[in-house]
């Protein structure tokens, strides 16, 4: 289970078609298995480690990202027109995002509807982070079979989705696309499975706005988290990476760019906590 990095060679003969991990370039092909590895050795402290790294903040920004689907109009929307609810969930292996949404239609009353069905899709590349979130089902306030049945976990990955075209009304990721090896292939993928109208919704670590903090997030990020990593969870070395691939991301603007060329419109985005984080949105139309 226990994934090292220090195991990746740096004499590796890189090309033009090499990969970004981190700060490190490898051959291609080769970055999906590695955060594969990753994944399956931060899986069961994943949660806990978030909340020491983030202060708590990250749940305060995904309860963000899921107050901007706007479920009580689509739920509002569905029951006059009959129609079924699709919502999925890419690199939701945890099930963070998944029971914040199911436990919001649960509130709304979604499952005592016999008109129209309301199913909720997550998918990861990573099974430890699926085993993980599947188990956490039983600790949810709202889990009753009947609402647990509604949600469908799924290995996969984000390029390449197993599902159908036009398929979807929300796509979300939180923390997710930044590990992916192509995020053009994962943007175009988002939108074919999206319904026309449907909405892509991505939260990700982004550019810190103000200079001198951004000076003191990356002292603390660089050097604090991943030796957090290493005493909460005995992971230094896949923590690194993950600050690392936070620092490659691209900056709001250059996302918004890509999700444009991708095929969204109305592409906007909301800095939060100075920059920290940023939530970008998109349709297709």
């Amino acid at each position: 289970m226990g994934f090292a990095l220090r195991s990746f060679s740096t004499s590796t003969v890189l090309t033009a078609e090499s990969e970004s991990f981190g700060f490190r370039q490898v051959r291609p092909g080769e970055k999906q298995e590695l955060v594969k590895g990753v994944f399956s050795s931060v899986a069961s402290q994943y949660d806990v480690m978030n909340d020491v790294m983030s202060a708590g903040l990250h749940r305060l920004w995904k309860d963000e990202m899921v107050s901007t689907v706007g479920l009580d109009a689509m739920i509002s929307a569905q029951r006059v027109s009959n129609t079924d609810l699709r919502l999925l969930d890419v690199a939701g292996g945890t099930g963070d995002i998944a029971f914040r949404l199911i436990g919001k239609l649960e509130r709304l009353g979604a499952f005592k509807e016999q008109e129209g069905a309301v199913t909720l899709d997550v998918a990861d590349m990573n099974q430890d982070m699926l085993d993980v979130g599947e188990a956490r089902v039983k600790e949810q306030t709202w889990a009753s079979e009947e609402v647990a049945s509604r949600i469908c976990w799924t290995q996969a990955n984000a390029q390449e989705l197993p599902f159908p075209d036009n398929h979807f009304d929300i796509y979300t990721i939180a923390f997710g696309l930044r590990n992916v090896t192509h995020r053009d292939k994962a943007l175009k993928d988002a939108l074919r499975v999206l319904r026309p109208g449907g909405r892509f919704l991505c939260l990700e670590f982004s550019a810190v706005e103000i200079p001198i903090a951004a000076s003191l997030y990356d002292l603390y990020s660089l050097n604090v988290i991943p030796e957090l990593g290493h005493f909460i969870a005995n992971d230094r070395d896949s923590y690194k990476y993950l600050v690392e691939s936070i620092r490659t991301f691209p900056k709001q603007q250059e996302l918004k760019r890509e999700m444009s060329e991708a095929g969204f419109r109305h592409v906007s985005y909301k800095n939060m906590t100075g920059g920290i984080v940023a939530l970008h949105s998109g349709f297709k139309i």
